[in-house]
């Protein structure tokens, strides 16, 4: 564990001199999604599915960035039959304006500006400036090195090569308009995939060995910033990205690969951003940094997956966010 069981908060304050400064929590218990309940409750269910996306979510931003990217900034399907540096570049050059327009939007907004000061921070410790143990000493600058360097590298190696699979006929392709059903239900199907994906290739990475080698890397960070998402080992990043290759099982199209892409890299982004979520008045307009995985940073052996399949609870593994559950 990383903090003393004694410090830990709940309602919005902490009982323990140093936590009682850093630490908010939620004044409520977290809750996985009602699709698993019985009996079925067909209003939480419809509740949880739609507020998942409206009226606005970082789903919903990343799904429209994910069109803007298809419509405007990506090389036609035919270009891509054979791997060539001129549109294989193009999409890196996108990929690093979008890693760069999400995280350090949400960097500037929220650690430069400190548009909220310490409102709904879950940690208000500063982040570290000067640290052996990160690359180039610094944490936001060992961030930006992993995320970039490697993560917006194998991104784009992995939709290069999915691009590159739909156009020769590898891979198995929706023709829309008339899959568009499909495609809407596989876009809506993505965050429990990413649940599940996420949780067993994260229980892999923290067995010790791999931990070690590997995920230690990412959990240097345990007051986390936007750009500590995507700051990973490269080993990391290939069994983290590696969901796309789902679609050479599952039919898919261009848009699904470029969304399914960027929502595991930019909600990386997101939900590392240390924030409940972005602030109006007093009101939360727009959630982002998730305290079920805030949890993990701070305590590394509690909640590996997600909300949306309650892997965590099927395994012992859930913090629900109350003294009790700790």
């Amino acid at each position: 564990m990383a903090d003393d069981p004694k410090q830990f908060s709940f309602g919005g304050a902490a009982v323990g001199s140093d936590a009682s400064r850093r630490h908010y929590t939620p004044g409520f218990s977290l809750a996985t999604s009602p699709y698993f309940r019985w009996p079925p409750d067909l209003r939480g269910i419809l509740k949880w599915a739609v507020s998942g996306w409206f009226p606005l979510s970082e789903r919903l931003i990343i799904l429209i960035l994910s069109v803007v990217s298809w419509a405007f900034f990506h090389p036609a399907l035919q270009r891509c039959h054979e791997f060539a540096p001129g549109w294989i570049g193009e999409i890196f050059v996108r990929n690093l304006a979008l890693i760069f327009v999400v995280a350090g939007s949400l960097h500037v907004y929220f650690y430069v500006w400190k548009a909220q000061g310490n409102e709904r921070r879950y940690d208000s410790r500063p982040l570290v400036k000067s640290g052996r143990k990160f690359t180039f000493g610094s944490q936001v600058r060992d961030n930006m090195f992993w995320s970039c360097a490697s993560g917006v590298t194998v991104w784009t190696a992995y939709e290069a090569l999915m691009m590159w699979a739909l156009a020769n006929g590898y891979a198995p392709m929706l023709i829309v308009p008339s899959s568009l059903p499909w495609l809407i239900l596989l876009i809506l199907l993505l965050p429990a995939w990413e649940t599940f994906h996420f949780f067993m290739i994260h229980r892999l990475i923290h067995w010790p060995p791999l931990y070690k080698r590997i995920h230690a890397l990412h959990h240097r960070n345990t007051n986390i910033g936007p750009w500590s998402g995507l700051s990973m080992h490269p080993i990391e990043h290939l069994i983290y990205l590696g969901t796309v290759l789902i679609h050479w099982v599952v039919p898919s199209a261009r848009l699904l690969i470029i969304f399914h892409l960027q929502y595991f890299t930019l909600s990386a982004a997101t939900t590392h951003t240390g924030y409940q979520g972005v602030m109006a008045g007093n009101r939360l307009v727009l959630p982002l940094g998730t305290f079920h995985h805030q949890m993990h940073h701070r305590y590394f052996e509690c909640n590996y997956g997600g909300l949306e399949i309650p892997m965590d609870q099927w395994t012992g593994s859930f913090h629900d966010g109350t003294a009790q559950s700790h």
